[in-house]
């Protein structure tokens, strides 16, 4: 990219962010005929939960309707299912869709169970709904809940929670129906049952990873005691209870709350909340379950057009980086950091090719089989973190594991580097002025302070198309979304630790594989694949193990290699990125600035952070 067409392409990718996040805006309010705004409701012990309320205009005082909460799972936020809450709007429903405590932008929780004893702050918001003349849009006879994984765990403690208060008030449940996704083995005990007054229903994924904790250690219901035991709670003769369930049946009567329903989609477990049928199957329930007349068909259904577009806005504003920075070198007091790009290295040869190869196999090794080691020392050096207690040191419990392990590698790759230069490239032709290393104090402080501007400039972008459009970046649940302002004092924290690892990456692109000035695709490509396959071969270890036995690899340390389906993407793609920034100034320091300021704050706003209130 010449630098004369860096303003038209820095143009072209505004832009288009901006048309695409419209869009998205224009899916999301159903074509104008939903309202949706942010709500922050106060809580209790001086809690706070952030919210979007979709209300559709045909929601009045006159007309009220139906309500229902969602609630995202652990390490998600209201955006990961904003496509659920389209498609219930879209049909007439109100919508609350939380920030779980401790997730998005809600504050933490006292309670270090809050899924179970708060419903992750869905018993507020029920409670809020039920007492207040505010909301006189919502007849409050009809209040569910539905969350997916811990979501779907808040939702059936929900149920018992509210079924308890009406026995002992003899009133009503104020929880009308619940609907739980993904979640089965707890929560569903006879005890847990047996209060409940709510109409349930169950979207369980045929291929759960998390099947090996159920009482068959598999994902099939249909004999499933959980399930049975869901489905035998609205039978009061014991001697007409069933042994194995039929999937998709309505058993009971919604009206006496009695109504029970189990549907098993083939699907793994992450990807269910973005699957047609299990979407069709949920609208069907609560179509169901809130008598409502005259609605869509459950597969008309609009939600993966606001996807597209969203998905569109986050690769497109993470390309605007590079124009951007090629437009702020200009700026004669950051142009002094631009030098020649240094001469390329001599492609190995010989022995020379062979440490190479060796050297590569170690890092993939190094990489895969330390992350699951790194996750479990995490438990131990974080104790208040992994133990969900609120505290300043360190508390992103997941986000710890991934830090443990980046420094790890990203020193492994450090000696690794220094090893191969002074045993093997020295002595080869490899000169120190080769390596992009060699900077200036100075011109080191003016590259720091335009990595700190080109992240400003990029978030703040960001929060003005929030503002506007009320959407974010993001694919699915990996997302780039607005975040706190005290989330950059944790960034202080945490990215100077996570900077080993990317100033790693980008010696290894640039100082250590960088056989051509220009790299093309299929290089980068390659530097890609070798930044990333130690985490992508764990991910085919636990599936290929999970299909061929139907247990994963990994059982206590599955949610943590659930998480690298977001982390493996970022990774994959920072050699690209390492290699442009290097071709613009010549040194290896900028990309890793840039890119860790920007994609560690992705990963700050979109985890499970523990922040004392």
């Amino acid at each position: 990219m010449t630098i004369n067409k860096s303003p038209r392409v820095l143009l072209f990718c505004i832009s288009a962010i901006i048309i695409f996040s419209a869009l998205a805006s224009y899916v999301q309010s159903s074509a104008g005929k939903v309202r949706v705004t942010e709500i922050t409701i106060p809580t209790q012990n001086g809690q706070w939960l952030k919210a979007d309320l979709y209300k559709p205009f045909t929601a009045t005082s006159e007309n009220p309707a139906p309500m229902v909460v969602v609630i995202p799972g652990f390490q998600r936020s209201k955006e990961t299912l904003s496509n659920l809450s389209i498609e219930l709007s879209r049909r007439g429903i109100v919508v609350i869709s939380i920030d779980p405590y401790a997730q998005g932008g809600s504050s933490s929780s006292f309670s270090t169970r809050a899924a179970t004893t708060e419903g992750y702050g869905m018993f507020a918001v029920v409670d809020y709904a039920y007492e207040t003349n505010n909301l006189n849009y919502i007849d409050k006879t009809r209040i569910g809940a539905t969350g997916h994984s811990a979501g779907g765990l808040a939702a059936i403690r929900g149920a018992t929670y509210f079924g308890k208060e009406a026995k002992k008030n003899g009133t009503v449940s104020k929880l009308h129906s619940v609907f739980v996704s993904g979640f089965i083995y707890r929560g569903f005990a006879k005890k847990d049952l047996q209060p409940v007054s709510s109409n349930i229903g169950i979207s369980y994924a045929l291929y759960d990873e998390g099947a090996y904790r159920n009482k068959l250690k598999h994902g099939d219901l249909r004999l499933a005691p959980e399930a049975l035991r869901i489905i035998n709670s609205s039978i009061n003769d014991k001697k007409n209870h069933i042994n194995e369930i039929t999937i998709g049946k309505y058993y009971g009567n919604s009206t006496e709350k009695n109504l029970r329903v189990v549907y098993n989609e083939k699907v793994l477990h992450p990807f269910q909340p973005y699957n047609r049928e299990v979407m069709a199957n949920q609208l069907m329930y609560f179509e169901q379950v809130f008598d409502l007349k005259n609605t869509l068909s459950n597969n008309n259904q609009i939600w993966y057009w606001k996807e597209i577009c969203t998905s569109i806005s986050f690769i497109v504003s993470l390309i605007m980086l590079i124009p951007l920075t090629h437009l702020m070198l200009n700026i004669p007091f950051f142009e002094r950091i631009k030098k020649p790009i240094p001469n390329i290295l001599p492609k190995p040869e010989g022995k020379g090719k062979i440490l190479f190869w060796i050297l590569f196999a170690i890092s993939a090794l190094v990489a895969a089989f330390t992350f699951i080691p790194m996750s479990e020392l995490s438990k131990t050096l974080f104790v208040e973190a992994s133990s969900r207690k609120q505290t300043w040191f360190f508390p992103q419990r997941m986000n710890n594991a991934i830090m443990l392990w980046a420094i790890l590698n990203g020193v492994v790759s450090l000696i690794i580097f220094y090893t191969s230069y002074r045993l093997f490239g020295k002595k080869n032709g490899v000169l120190f002025d080769m390596l992009g290393l060699r900077i200036k104090r100075s011109e080191l402080l003016r590259t720091f302070l335009l990595a700190i501007m080109i992240f400003a400039i990029y978030y703040i972008l960001l929060f003005t198309i929030y503002f506007l459009f009320h959407v974010d970046y993001r694919i699915f649940f990996i997302g780039i979304r607005i975040f706190r302002p005290v989330m950059l004092l944790l960034l202080v924290l945490y990215a100077p630790l996570f900077f080993i690892f990317f100033l790693s990456n980008s010696l290894r692109v640039n100082g250590a594989m960088r056989f051509s000035n220009d790299l093309q695709w299929k290089t980068l490509f390659f530097h890609g694949l070798a930044t990333s396959i130690g985490l992508l071969l764990i991910i085919c270890i636990q599936y290929v193990t999970f299909f061929k036995t139907g247990t994963v690899f990994w059982t206590d340390g599955w949610l943590y290699v659930n998480l690298l389906f977001g982390v493996v993407p970022m990774i994959f793609f920072l050699p690209f990125f390492h290699n442009y920034f290097f071709q613009m100034t010549g040194t290896v320091y900028l990309g890793p600035m840039i890119t860790c300021l920007v994609f560690i704050m992705s990963l700050l706003s979109n985890t499970v952070c523990y922040i004392p209130i």
